[in-house]
């Protein structure tokens, strides 16, 4: 029985997007959840190259997946920047002890 290799990389495409979702919902860790966004963009910029490639239209997937990138390493950064904030006023990552600020 032969598996279609479309099946496995769409499959394995959405399995990553359930698990960063999962891992989203889930935790309640700050730095979790910037690893869950990586892996759901990371999910998306596989199923920007694989739709790419089966359409046949390369040029415009390279240009997209390069822009996703660039977009994705400027939001990890702020994002980092802001969770470091937290973690020097808080003195830990916990996502229960940022529903008790004020101001």
């Amino acid at each position: 029985m032969i598996i279609d290799l479309n099946f496995i990389i769409f499959a394995s495409i959405i399995l990553l997007m359930v698990t960063g979702l999962y891992c989203l919902l889930v935790t309640k860790n700050l730095l979790r959840i910037l690893i869950a966004l990586e892996v759901m963009t990371k999910s998306v910029t596989l199923f920007l190259i694989s739709s790419g490639y089966f359409s046949g239209n390369a040029v415009l997937t390279q240009a997209l997946v390069i822009t996703l990138i660039i977009i994705e390493v400027v939001v990890i950064v702020v994002a980092c920047g802001i969770v470091i904030g937290v973690c020097v006023h808080n003195k830990n990552l916990d996502i229960k002890n940022m529903r008790k600020l004020k101001g």
